[in-house]
């Protein structure tokens, strides 16, 4: 038998290589010696940038950049290959990043973001692969243009910094300015909702609640974000109200898709193609997939759904071990995963499960990998 291991993380508890060196564990208790592989997995949110550089054995670049509200912090990127980078947005931009009492998207820019691709410019990587999920902001992607050389003025010719604030007051958007380097870069971005920039399921009426803003803040940047898109759209000919994807991150799918030929993809078929994750289903028997709660969503751009569709395409049966299924949980076996498990084993409330991960989760494997090895015997 030849195993492949490739699960999300467990929110909370377990990391990807966690439930790989347990599962490994487990097999080699159930079947003795035999062969398995593991790799971390990610869908394009939190953790991507560490899966895909412990898959790749890449490094971490760590970095000076402004946080959401123009704050000195550290941050970091991804490099591996000769000229591949993987960034995410939210650890520069991020939501958590902004206390509580202090979210307000009028205030925040994603600024810090674009500095993480100058920086990876700066260093020579020409292939960026960028996560925009999670994000503090709402400002159209300003801040992050302003940092790779884009400029925003208002009618008195004044400069515009790149908050949310600012977009009811763009009148002129010069590009002459731009990094000349980010023009020989391939940018992918990771985006799996498909939100128009303005409107009732654009970026401010979709997201702004969570970011922060109340009724009266997200009329005023809907206001701001209408005029913002009509300037790019006189500016460039480009409706981002028909692009897919540009309200993504507060707009900033608008910017890196307008701005800079962006490439938009969907978060876990980016982060698989990145860890050459076909290539490593070659001669499997089984994959083990899962996550820290399966249902419904798990079936639109999450792990499993990726996992389960590209071993299907290539014939290999996959398991889903999750810390818990939820509402509609066997819809993922729509998408090649042939069954679910799940490691918790009775009653107990969130905090208990969460303790007991690594117990719960092993005493999980050896119960499938026993029903693996009764379904061979019985062939």
């Amino acid at each position: 038998m030849k195993f492949l291991f490739a699960s999300d993380s467990f929110k909370g508890s377990l990391t990807s290589e966690q439930t790989v060196a347990l599962l490994t564990k487990a097999a080699n208790e159930v079947f003795g010696p035999c062969e398995t592989s593991g790799v971390p997995v990610a869908d394009g949110g939190e953790g991507t940038v560490d899966a895909v550089i412990a898959a790749e054995k890449g490094e971490i670049v760590k970095v000076l950049v402004h946080g959401p509200r123009m704050e000195e912090t550290e941050a970091y990127y991804g490099v591996f290959g000769e000229k591949k980078a993987v960034i995410e947005m939210a650890a520069a931009s991020g939501l958590p990043m902004v206390p509580a009492g202090l979210r307000n998207p009028l205030n925040t820019t994603t600024f810090g973001t674009g500095e993480l691709i100058l920086d990876a410019l700066n260093r020579g990587y020409r292939d960026i692969s960028i996560a925009i999920g999670g994000s503090a902001t709402n400002d159209g992607g300003m801040g992050c243009a302003r940092a790779l050389g884009i400029r925003f003025y208002d009618k008195n010719g004044g400069e515009l910094q790149g908050f949310g604030r600012d977009l009811a007051l763009v009148d002129r958007i010069d590009v002459s300015g731009m990094n000349p380097k980010i023009r020989e870069a391939k940018l992918t971005v990771m985006c799996d909702v498909t939100n128009p920039l303005c409107g009732p399921s654009g970026a401010t009426k979709t997201f702004g609640a969570q970011k922060g803003a109340t009724p009266e803040i997200m009329e005023e940047l809907e206001k701001g974000m209408c005029i913002y898109r009509d300037k790019i759209l006189d500016v460039f000919g480009i409706n981002c109200d028909e692009v897919q994807g540009a309200g993504a991150a507060g707009g900033l799918g608008a910017a890196l898709k307008v701005f800079f030929h962006g490439e938009m993809k969907s978060g876990i078929d980016t982060v698989l193609d990145l860890i050459h994750f076909d290539e490593r289903l070659d001669g499997v028997d089984l994959v083990v997939t899962g996550e820290g709660r399966t249902d419904w969503q798990s079936c639109f751009g999450k792990v499993m759904q990726g996992v389960g569709v590209r071993a299907k395409a290539k014939g290999v049966p996959v398991l889903g071990l999750s810390g818990s299924l939820g509402k509609n949980a066997l819809d993922i076996c729509n998408y090649g995963v042939g069954s679910l498990m799940t490691s918790v084993n009775g009653p107990m409330d969130v905090a208990e499960a969460i303790a007991r991960a690594e117990e719960l989760y092993y005493e999980g494997a050896l119960r499938m990998f026993r029903f693996v090895k009764i379904g061979m015997e019985l062939r």
